[in-house]
């Protein structure tokens, strides 16, 4: 059975569980998959970018938000990057520098927000590339770029989390073993897409 919608990936976890009555559960089976995913898994897909006005010390996070990746401010002089600081060290310099409002240099994530050093002076143009968390299956958003890409990774995923309900430790590392090696085989992949060319720079002949 090909596994490309939610429901197709429902009646296979069916199938390979050989019982009928678990539809109530198999989407917490799911959605189990979903959230160990999110903690594994390092996927350029993931990467997500988002523009906010910022004119506040805190901001919210994207609602996705699992990382940061880069962030930038636009400036008067162009967007120039942020520089990540942890949340005592900003605490420090707020402290040292009484506090001082202007162009946001820096950023940290505390409490989950965005807290930007110094306070933004005014309202900031401010981009983040961030990696985000995969788009939840439910029966109205019925595919992702996850299940397009690795059906393999959802089906052991939730046949994990399908285990312990059922009290099936004998298939505990089996399925353990081919989501590792489902999770471990997309970060791979995706480490080659994004670093695996050969460095050999294109010659443009000018005439």
């Amino acid at each position: 059975m090909a596994i490309t919608t939610y429901a197709e990936l429902k009646a296979s976890l069916a199938d390979w569980l050989l019982r009928d009555d678990l539809t109530a559960v198999i989407p917490t089976f799911i959605s189990l998959a979903e959230a160990q995913m999110n903690r594994g898994l390092s996927h350029w897909r993931q990467e997500t970018r988002s523009d906010a006005e910022i004119d506040a010390r805190y901001s919210d996070l994207p609602a996705d938000w699992l990382s940061p990746i880069r962030l930038s401010v636009s400036t008067t002089n162009g967007p120039a990057e942020l520089e990540p600081m942890s949340y005592s060290t900003m605490l420090d310099e707020r402290t040292r520098s009484a506090d001082v409002v202007g162009v946001p240099k820096y950023y940290s994530i505390s409490a989950g927000s965005l807290e930007l050093y110094p306070t933004p002076s005014g309202t900031f143009d401010v981009t983040m590339l961030y990696r985000g968390t995969v788009p939840a299956l439910t029966d109205s958003a019925t595919t992702n770029w996850l299940l397009t890409y690795a059906p393999d990774a959802y089906l052991y995923g939730s046949l994990l989390q399908a285990a312990p309900y059922l009290s099936d430790d004998a298939r505990i590392g089996v399925w353990g073993s081919l989501y590792e090696n489902a999770i471990t085989s997309l970060n791979a992949d995706s480490d080659k897409a994004k670093h695996g060319g050969s460095g050999q720079r294109m010659k443009i002949r000018s005439y």
